[in-house]
């Protein structure tokens, strides 16, 4: 990556397919936040987590015969910021809560980026909630030891004044105070270059099936996937040849075949 147009691109994969049409969205009031949630179709739970600067995706590959839950993250589209710190762990603990509230005991869930580090955390933190969880382009250590140094330098140098139209224009017409994306581009950032991970028998902990997927030319490297794929127990690993981490927006026909099969291997 060699300027900030295509950063900027990577904020957008980070966010999901695009924005979505009209739904009816509902809240729900989880751990000091009250979260935004739509909630498409009937059948066996499905949580799909946005990235970083997203919203709510629903990838209707992944739509058949499911309920499909999108929930928009703490300070992300619908969901207020609250006065705490962005974590990959409160996150995790914001989903299994919103679970735990729609009365759901077990979901799957797919998370893209950001979203499937909280999905991990769902799956090492919950375990009884999580059932097969499935992440692209998402790493479970420190950036520093999970990135590909190109991203990672451009990530690093993130600016203050971050705000491409095409995912600041979508914030600005949904946040209940588009004034806060300041704060949020700096919540993100910290958390990203401050979390220290996962530890490794937080992994070995899992017990949902998990597949990892990224591109050969992903954020997250791909010995870094091969690391999360040794220490989940009974995990898969699919590495797409010639990809990055704008596969599920570019070529989601390649992608969701697979994340589907996954999803539905235990119907």
């Amino acid at each position: 990556m060699k300027n900030w147009k295509l950063i900027a691109l990577l904020a957008a994969a980070l966010a999901g397919a695009g924005p979505q049409e009209e739904a009816t969205g509902r809240y729900a009031n989880v751990n000091g936040l009250k979260i935004y949630y739509e909630i498409h179709g009937v059948g066996k739970p499905l949580v799909l987590l946005h990235g970083a600067f997203g919203w709510a995706a629903t990838y209707p590959a992944l739509a058949k015969d499911r309920q499909v839950i999108a929930v928009e993250l703490q300070g992300h589209g619908h969901t207020a910021d609250i006065d705490r710190p962005l974590s990959y762990e409160q996150l995790a603990d914001d989903v299994a809560a919103l679970l735990k509230h729609l009365k759901i005991e077990k979901a799957d869930i797919f998370g893209y980026s950001m979203g499937g580090t909280v999905a991990l955390g769902v799956a090492a933190r919950h375990p009884g909630l999580a059932g097969r969880v499935a992440v692209f382009g998402s790493h479970a250590g420190r950036i520093d030891d999970s990135y590909n140094p190109e991203i990672l330098a451009q990530f690093k140098a993130l600016p203050a004044d971050f705000a491409p139209p095409f995912l600041k224009e979508p914030y600005d017409k949904v946040a209940p105070d588009p004034s806060k994306w300041p704060a949020l581009v700096a919540k993100i950032k910290k958390m990203a270059l401050e979390w220290n991970g996962y530890t490794p028998d937080q992994l070995k902990s899992i017990k949902a099936r998990v597949l990892i997927t990224l591109g050969d030319n992903d954020a997250p490297s791909v010995e870094h996937a091969t690391a999360m794929f040794r220490r989940i127990p009974g995990s898969q690993l699919a590495v797409f040849p010639g990809a990055d981490h704008f596969l599920p927006v570019q070529d989601p026909d390649r992608l969701l075949p697979t994340i589907a099969r996954f999803l539905d291997s235990d119907k």
